[in-house]
């Protein structure tokens, strides 16, 4: 990359630089031909070579300096004069095809590319390729910077990148404004990068998204993907390449609003452990079961009737294009007539689901005017809308960009969690019930961290050390504030696996071993005390016993009370 940036630089700028030295050269030998006369106004010979390409040499560069090394002769200062204009077009030459060059857009990508790539070989931390930055992959990305997670953006619109530098991240994230679904693209923004921990492909197009997934697959067959889905024949297309995780934000909707209603307590338990960390706790749902109105009969609309269906509830379906044979009714939804034919006064709930958010607000208030206790779903498409489905309060609402942010995220950041998630699905409501009341305490209101700790060298260097020594830490030690052992820090552990044998909801007491993953909730606050306990031997120390070395960094002599006992 950088050497084509040199030779972009030599093609433009050849015709340039030839003329200058054709001027140079026509200057030097003129001024060694033309004679001169020496300090007594006798003729002389001509200027050497060395001292005619010496004048010339501060002369075309409008330097100056003075006639060298005797006063010239008339016929020499008439050539000086022609070789003056000769090189001042010359230059004039050059400098304008030099601005032309840097304004060039081809010029100025390379340029960017170039520095990008370099940006991208410096990365000393794991990071994430995101090849999007639409609305889902601008929610990823804020969330991954509040993380502290590096990540890498590759995003067609050069006008999203360029809103993608307004935004206050906390580090100088890598972007560049190229089609992700092109290989070298990918390879530019560090897909074969040693430090490269996966790539998520959450543009809006989903055959983009399968070129992405593709690509990943065949060459770094051991990279995980993310992929984003609508369509059924996109999803299968990337299954059968073997995509990691494929997301389909109508059938996970679909998904949710079922599980709402069969198992609300455990879809309440899903949601808090999903939602981004520490967002406001969001809503209760309570579905209603009965007589439901589905407004639209797309892809999402037939995702959401096939879930439902399965619930026992029974739909009528509202559809432009609407099947009189099938039992659905033609219409948009928001006439107040279409709805009372549909059986608004009897329904127990109702689905805006079309693609147009305004058709969706719309149905949403005229289905509340008629029957203001109808439980109303809508579909919001657009983030920019948010406002207006915010001032509506809809009881559910199904947007596109957070379901599939929510879920990558998720499944980035704490791959344990799937496995707990799988646990929890056959648990009962009285057991989710009560998980969910202590995830409520733990963040005044805001939605819990989840997290994950090996306790191995890299993660956990101190607690695996203490361990392979024999000695004993129990889980209530981790627990352990760090700067006062005799206050416990809100978290709950979740699940440990050890070899793969899963423990949910362990005791404090349980014993730890090297080796064992440990999945928390907690808040970020809580997070870095217990990752220092554990990766630091002095803290460790002090959570275990109530002693600490005398020596260690400054931040432990800073984080130690003054009560503790040194260990000498």
């Amino acid at each position: 990359m950088n050497n084509s940036t040199f030779f972009l630089v030599l093609r433009r700028m050849r015709a340039p630089i030839i003329a200058l030295i054709v001027i140079y050269a026509i200057s030097v030998c003129g001024l060694t031909l033309v004679p001169g006369v020496d300090a007594t106004g006798r003729p002389a010979p001509p200027l050497s070579f060395f001292h005619a390409f010496y004048f010339i040499s501060y002369t075309a560069t409008t330097i100056g300096f003075g006639e060298m090394p005797n006063a010239f002769s008339d016929a020499q200062r008439l050539w000086v004069i022609v070789c003056i204009y000769l090189s001042v077009i010359g230059w004039s030459y050059s400098v304008i095809t030099l601005i032309a060059l840097l304004q060039d857009k081809g010029f100025q990508k390379t340029l960017t590319a170039n520095r990008f790539m370099r940006r991208v070989r410096r990365l000393r931390e794991p990071f994430y390729i995101v090849c999007g930055c639409g609305e889902t992959g601008s929610l990823i990305c804020r969330n991954f910077d509040r993380l502290g997670q590096a990540f890498v953006v590759l995003e067609k619109d050069e006008i999203r990148v360029e809103e993608l530098d307004l935004l206050d991240f906390k580090t100088d994230t890598p972007a560049l404004a190229a089609d992700a679904s092109l290989p070298d693209n990918l390879l530019l923004a560090g897909l074969r990068h040693p430090r490269c921990r996966g790539v998520l492909a959450v543009t809006n197009d989903e055959q983009a998204n399968l070129g992405i997934a593709i690509a990943v697959r065949l060459l770094t067959p051991k990279l995980p993907v993310i992929a984003r889905a609508r369509s059924p024949s996109v999803t299968a297309n990337l299954a059968s390449f073997g995509t990691d995780h494929i997301i389909s934000p109508y059938e996970r909707f679909a998904d949710h609003l079922a599980l709402a209603i069969m198992a609300p307590e455990r879809f309440r338990l899903i949601e808090l452990l999903t939602s981004l960390p520490e967002s406001p706790i969001p809503q209760v749902h309570r579905p209603p079961g009965g007589h439901w109105i589905l407004c639209g009969y797309g892809r999402f609309g037939r995702a959401v009737g096939e879930r439902l269906a399965e619930t026992g509830i029974t739909l009528t379906i509202i559809d432009p294009a609407g099947d009189p044979q099938a039992g659905h009714i033609a219409g948009n939804g928001t006439e107040a007539d279409t709805l009372r034919a549909a059986g608004i006064a009897t329904a127990s709930g109702i689905i805006a689901g079309s693609d147009n958010d305004v058709n969706n607000l719309s149905i949403a208030v005229t289905a509340s005017e008629l029957k203001p206790a109808l439980f109303v779903v809508v579909r919001q498409n657009h983030a920019a809308n948010a406002p207006l489905f915010q001032a509506y309060g809809a009881d559910f609402a199904m947007v596109p960009s957070h379901i599939v942010a929510h879920e990558s995220i998720a499944i980035l950041t704490t791959p344990l969690l799937a496995r707990f998630l799988g646990e929890i699905r056959r648990a009962d409501e009285s057991w989710c019930h009560a998980l969910v009341d202590r995830l409520h305490a733990l963040c005044d209101g805001l939605t819990p961290t989840v997290w994950g700790i090996c306790l191995n060298a890299s993660e956990a260097p101190a607690a695996r050390q203490a361990l392979m020594h024999g000695r004993g830490i129990a889980l209530r030690d981790a627990l352990r504030d760090p700067s006062d052992r005799e206050r416990m820090l809100p978290a709950i552990p979740l699940l440990i696996d050890r070899n793969d044998r899963l423990t949910l909801l362990p005791d404090d007491d349980f014993d730890l071993a090297a080796g064992d993953r440990i999945l928390f909730a907690s808040s970020l606050f809580t997070l870095n005390h217990i990752k220092l306990t554990l990766q630091n031997a002095n803290a460790l120390d002090y959570a275990i016993d109530g002693h600490a070395d005398e020596s260690g960094g400054w931040l432990w002599r800073k984080l130690r009370p003054a009560n503790v006992p040194a260990r000498r």
